[in-house]
């Protein structure tokens, strides 16, 4: 018989909570998570699970945690209703133990199958918030300011992003779909749980210019993204406006577009603190000088009406700084864009883009202020498989560095990328854990932890 101690995380909220009948769970504080294997056969083990709370009574609690092999799966489970998606695993409370006081225990197990290795799980949540065997700080309210609130009107100093305080900060949040397809998922509902339960700092708003976009109805696309830019500002969130060029993909085919579209924005916008200008999504198929020439020609035109905003740049390969055409940063570094505040768009898929693009950044985030306004968890095709491993490496370079980020995406389109399983923009759930994808999950985890944003 062996036993094992869970090794606990520290981040904070993890999952959300699921759907509970009867009494309506209240967040958790902090709580404890003993994991022991009371058994273990071939292929299969017994596992028993006791929960400490050790924060505000809650009533109704949901356990979360995720198996760290893909051949482990719980067979059959007590004391709780089991359910598994993917490695993320939950037990909700039953009837007679949803209650737990200040300092109460419950004992949960299961019967689990495996057919690899069979490690301890990690990262366990009570009601959303990571068990550390410690009572959690509360999340901020309304009166400790929200990203805008705190921040203010951002600005580039050196290679950073820096606040109103000028000091850099570093900004997590999401980006939308193509509001084309998935307007639907950007509402007061989904809008009120990004900015309340994710806790994230900005929403991306992704303006494809062709592909049934901006083209087909100028002014309608103009209005949407003027509206998303309230709803983010209503919210104390930032607002990335992104002018979504894809196919083809030399910016200066859209060149006229742009300089019609970004002077309506950023004459509508000039006056607010929480807008940021993404002007070529994902340049590719064309020189590094096509770009520069485009961004020299886009930027004065948001400059004469809003000559202090952010203005984010892209870059050849679509936005890899030239590295998946077989270049690197060295061409935007010796040629610079002529202009000022201003940063430059890195983008990654992490099942795709691994070492060499890291390599790339941490480079380049010495010379460069760099801004990755979209990345996904999965594959460059929007699909596939969460590389957990690879997509953890690089939020941590990115914390470590200070650099921005959005994840792609704010949706329940149907590939791994989203964050909702499909058919969630047909409810007004979007923060329960139920509705949330491996991916949707992770940035979760991710972005809802305490920014500590620095004021002096």
């Amino acid at each position: 018989m062996k036993r094992f101690l869970a090794l606990l995380a520290t981040c904070a909220t993890v999952l959300g909570l699921a759907a509970l009948s009867g009494p309506q769970a209240v967040a958790a504080t902090g709580c404890r998570v003993d994991y022991t294997v009371a058994s273990q056969w071939q292929g299969g083990f017994q596992a028993g699970v006791k929960i400490t709370n050790l924060g505000a009574p809650v009533s109704g609690w949901t356990l979360g945690f995720t198996m760290p092999d893909a051949g482990q799966k719980v067979v059959q489970g007590w004391n709780a209703t089991w359910s598994q998606s993917g490695s993320a695993v939950t037990a909700v409370g039953a009837d007679w133990n949803r209650a737990l006081a200040t300092g109460a225990t419950v004992d949960v197990g299961f019967t689990g199958s495996f057919t690899g290795t069979n490690p301890q799980p990690t990262a366990f949540t009570l009601n959303g918030v990571a068990c550390t065997g410690s009572v959690e700080e509360p999340p901020p309210t309304p009166d400790d300011g929200t990203p805008v609130d705190i921040n203010g009107r951002l600005h580039v100093c050196g290679v950073n992003l820096c606040n109103q305080h000028d000091r850099p900060v570093q900004l997590r949040g999401m980006s939308t779909h193509g509001l084309q397809w998935f307007s639907q998922c950007y509402n007061t509902a989904s809008l009120d749980a990004l900015a309340k339960d994710w806790r994230s700092d900005l929403l991306r708003i992704a303006m494809y210019v062709q592909e049934d976009g901006y083209e087909t109805d100028p002014a309608g696309f103009t209005g949407r993204v003027n509206g998303l830019v309230d709803m983010a500002e209503a919210r104390g969130m930032y607002a990335v406006i992104d002018f979504h060029t894809l196919t083809p993909g030399d910016p200066n085919f859209n060149l006229d577009r742009a300089k019609t579209f970004f002077a309506s924005v950023a004459a509508r916008n000039a006056g607010k603190n929480n807008v940021i200008y993404e002007i070529a999504n994902e340049p590719n198929g064309v020189s590094w000088a096509a770009v520069k020439s485009y961004a020299e020609q886009v930027i004065p035109v948001i400059r004469a009406a809003d000559p202090d905003a952010v203005i984010i740049v892209g870059t050849r390969g679509w936005s890899s700084l030239g590295v998946s055409d077989g270049s690197n940063e060295s061409e935007v570094v010796d040629n610079p864009v002529d202009a000022t505040n201003i940063m430059y768009a890195f983008h990654f898929y992490a099942a795709s883009h691994k070492d060499a693009y890291r390599a790339t950044v941490s480079r380049a985030a010495s010379r460069l202020p760099l801004f990755v306004s979209e990345f996904g968890t999965v594959s460059a095709t929007g699909g596939g498989a969460v590389d957990r491993a690879s997509s953890t490496a690089w939020l941590d370079l990115l914390d470590q560095l200070k650099i921005s980020y959005a994840n792609w995406t704010y949706s329940d389109a149907d590939e791994g990328s989203a964050a909702f399983r499909p058919g969630t923009c047909d409810g007004t759930d979007y923060s329960g854990s139920g509705v949330l994808t491996e991916s949707g999950a992770l940035l979760k985890s991710r972005i809802s932890t305490p920014d500590n944003f620095p004021t002096s």
